[in-house]
C-alpha cells in the first residue's frame, strides 16, 4: 500500500480492510483449523504446554504464534504452510526434551538450574544479580508465605521454570524483616527486637559479640536490629 493511499477518516480501510467481503468468510474456517491444529500441537506437546513453560516450550509457542498469526491476516497465505511449521516445531520440541531427559548436561543448558536466593535467613545476593531478581522481589515472594523476617526461611528457591519453592525453617532464629518499611505500626504487631543485629543488606545474622560492625558474607557496614 502506497502511503498516498493512507489518510486518516478512511473508515473502511480501517476496520474492514482491502480484502473482499467474502474473505471474512473464509476466515471463520481458517480460524476452526487453526485453532484445531494449535489444541493437536498443544497435546502432542504434553501436560507441561498447559502449566509453568521451560524455555524451550515458550521458544516453541512463539514459534507456533508467529506461524499461525500470517494466514488468519493474509489472503494470499494458505493454512498448509503452519500447519508445516507447526510440525516442525513439535518435532524439535520432543527430540530437545527427549534428548534432555538423558543428558542432565544438556538439560542445564536448555532449561537453565534452579538458584538458591536465600539459605538459613541470608540472601544470596550473587545469585540474585545473576538471574536479575531484585531484593523485593524476594522480599515480595517471601510475604505472600507468611513470612515476616528472613529468620523463618530455610530455602528459597528460584526453579529453572521462573517459579520459587519456599522452604521454612523448623527453629526459626532473629533474622532481618521483610515487611515494608513504611508500616512500622505493624511491625510491632507481628515481631519483636531482639538485642542480635543483621546485615541490612543480605540479612547475615551478626555474632552475639561481634568485633567489627562489617558483614562477613557481603562486607556491608550497616547493620539493623534482628527481630523475632
Amino acid at each position: 500500500m502506497k502511503k498516498e493511499d493512507i489518510h486518516f477518516g478512511d473508515w473502511q480501510r480501517m476496520f474492514i480492510g482491502d480484502v473482499p467481503a467474502g474473505f471474512y468468510w473464509e476466515v471463520v474456517l481458517r480460524i476452526a483449523v487453526i485453532y484445531l491444529v494449535l489444541m493437536v500441537s498443544m497435546r502432542l506437546m504434553g501436560k507441561r504446554m498447559a502449566s509453568q513453560l521451560s524455555r524451550n516450550e515458550m521458544v516453541a509457542m512463539v514459534s507456533l504464534a508467529a506461524a499461525i498469526g500470517v494466514p488468519l491476516q493474509s489472503p494470499d497465505r494458505g493454512i498448509l504452510a503452519a500447519i508445516v511449521i507447526s510440525i516442525v516445531v513439535i518435532a524439535v520440541q520432543q527430540l530437545a526434551a527427549w534428548l534432555a531427559s538423558r543428558n542432565q548436561k544438556l538439560e542445564s543448558m536448555t532449561q537453565g538450574d534452579l538458584t538458591v536466593l536465600v539459605a538459613d535467613g541470608r540472601i544470596n545476593l550473587d545469585q540474585m544479580k545473576r538471574n536479575g531478581i531484585t531484593r523485593e522481589r524476594v522480599f515480595a515472594q517471601l510475604r505472600g508465605q507468611g513470612i515476616r523476617h528472613l529468620g523463618e526461611v530455610k530455602r528459597l528457591y528460584f526453579e529453572a521454570s521462573g517459579s520459587f519453592t519456599f522452604i521454612p525453617a523448623r527453629d526459626a532464629m532473629p533474622g532481618l524483616i521483610v515487611l515494608p518499611l513504611h508500616d512500622p505500626a505493624f511491625h510491632g504487631k507481628v515481631c519483636r527486637p531482639t538485642e542480635r543485629f543483621v546485615c541490612s543488606r543480605c540479612g547475615q545474622l551478626m555474632p552475639q559479640s561481634p568485633g567489627t560492625n562489617r558483614c562477613p558474607a557481603c562486607e556491608n557496614e550497616h547493620l539493623v536490629i534482628a527481630v523475632k
